[in-house]
């Protein structure tokens, strides 16, 4: 819905960036991970990965060091 209200779809998404719906719709969902296609989007919905997806990028910014 709010890719729509955004003036995109996932269907654009994928045509710009030349994927298949399928696999943007997948992406979106959780199913897959594709740093390409979370970029478009976040890009898209006017944000960041890291925001949109915060579940995904949480653990890859390594162990916090709670000693420190």
């Amino acid at each position: 819905m709010e890719l729509r209200l955004r003036g995109t779809s996932i269907s654009g998404i994928a045509a710009r960036i030349g994927v298949l719906p399928a696999s943007v719709t997948l992406a979106s969902q959780g199913l897959r991970r594709s740093r390409r296609i979370e970029e478009a989007l976040a890009e898209a919905l006017g944000t960041t990965p890291e925001r949109l997806f915060p579940d995904r990028y949480a653990t890859e910014e390594g162990p916090t060091d709670r000693h420190s």
